[in-house]
């Protein structure tokens, strides 16, 4: 005969799976994962993670893709840069949930639904919408909101859905628009151009002076991330005296603003541990690490942290993204001061918030004291993001997994606290 406590322990159960299961599943996905398994769409999730819009899809927890298979995926392909490719394929990740049911039952035969595409704010207008539309013979067309458009794509099979989270849909040819495919790539651009009209001339301007454009330019064609500081960041009032800096420790100061890898901000959320700087060396750090919640990233130096603002120039392998504040190395500025005010007992300082524009680190008081560094390497080291060690414990790793923690995790928790205590006073 089942006991009280049987029936307490089948009860938690029941209520674990109830809460904690169906979450779990709509809670996170892996797009490249999943087609691995469908070997017609390998050349499509190739150029996903090629271009890194495998993380995009994956940061997103309502998505719809639109999928190639090999043929249609070379077409798009031919001798096109991968910025080009990167749009193309972000115009086919519909930031909604669409099934084969609901795509024939759509209101009025027809919607607009936004892609990753339209998150980036360079498109003009809706051209980063998607107009999706009943055709005759039961057809589904998929067409871009620019005038005129055909609806050259249609849909052909579904390949696998994780309801209300993620369906994966085979289509026939991709969607485009005039310009789409004509974007501009980092082997025309200008970087100090790019940098100046972006509100980034100081940074541009130190770069030039110091060599180390030229360092950035040679790491080019390998792999780089530039973190460009605003005007308004050198002119903050904890901003460091630049001019007390020796010509080694600004060249190592500027190296530390760059990755020697192609790391776009939705795959920042993706790096465990540390990353690896253009200024790191077996001599010293000189790493960083990211913090993020929701879409808010930032990055952490151990003196203080920055949020990265605007993406200035996305072509793989080449990313240049905004940041508010300078980053400070801990081995040029020393460590963050001590009687930083500390949180109040009731809030954990894992549970903080990336911090916004508006909110500063505090002004570390040594940022005039530097520290001599050894010379600064002028070639990129050899330790990647993806080597960093994926067990490291860093107090950014805690802030992102308290970051993606949900309410209905925190509500299980507590139901597993209340049974147990239950279960405590039974006889």
């Amino acid at each position: 005969m089942a006991t009280k406590k049987d029936a307490m322990i089948s009860s938690v159960l029941l209520l674990l799976v109830l809460l904690c299961g169906p979450w779990e599943g709509c809670r996170a996905h892996n797009i490249t994962a999943i087609l691995e398994r469908y070997p017609e769409y390998s050349l499509y999730n190739s150029y996903l993670t090629r271009t890194k819009v495998c993380d995009e899809i994956n940061a997103h927890e309502t998505v719809t893709c639109l999928v190639l298979d090999d043929g249609a995926m070379s077409t798009l392909a031919a001798k096109r840069p991968l910025a080009a490719i990167k749009n193309a394929l972000r115009l086919l990740a519909l930031l909604d949930y669409f099934d084969p049911p609901k795509l024939h039952a759509l209101p009025s035969g027809t919607t607009l639904t936004t892609t990753l595409l339209q998150t980036t704010g360079n498109e003009a207008g809706n051209l980063g919408f998607v107009n999706i539309t009943n055709l005759r013979g039961g057809r589904v067309g998929f067409a871009s909101t620019s005038p005129g458009s055909k609806f050259d794509s249609t849909y052909t099979k579904s390949i696998e859905q994780i309801p209300y989270n993620l369906s994966v849909l085979a289509v026939s040819a991709p969607v485009v628009f005039p310009g789409l495919l004509d974007t501009p790539t980092a082997a025309s651009s200008n970087l100090t151009a790019l940098l100046e009209k972006a509100g980034c001339k100081t940074f541009a301007r130190l770069l030039t002076t110091s060599g180390v454009l030229k360092v950035f330019q040679d790491a080019m064609d390998k792999g780089l991330t530039l973190f460009a500081p605003n005007d308004e960041a050198f002119k903050a009032t904890d901003a460091p005296d630049l001019n007390s800096l020796s010509s080694a420790e600004l060249v190592t100061l500027l190296q530390y603003h760059a990755l020697p890898t192609y790391t776009p901000k939705a795959s920042l959320k993706s790096v465990s541990g540390r990353l690896p700087t253009l200024a790191s060396s077996a001599a010293g750090k000189y790493d960083l690490s990211v913090v993020f919640r929701g879409d808010d990233v930032s990055l952490d130096t151990g003196v203080d942290t920055s949020r990265v603002a605007s993406t200035v120039l996305d072509d793989t392998p080449v990313c240049i993204l905004t940041v508010d504040n300078l980053l400070l190395p801990i081995e040029l500025f020393g460590a963050a001061p001590s009687s930083a005010p500390s949180p109040s007992p009731s809030a954990s300082p894992v549970e903080a918030p990336a911090p916004t524009p508006e909110a500063k680190a505090p002004s570390p008081k040594s940022h005039k004291k530097h520290h001599s560094p050894p010379a600064p390497p002028m070639a990129s080291p050899e330790l990647a993001p993806s080597d960093a060690p994926a067990a490291a414990a860093d107090k950014a790793d805690v802030k992102s997994a308290v970051g993606a923690a949900t309410p209905i995790g925190t509500l299980a928790t507590a139901a597993v606290v209340l049974v147990t205590l239950a279960m405590a006073s039974l006889p």
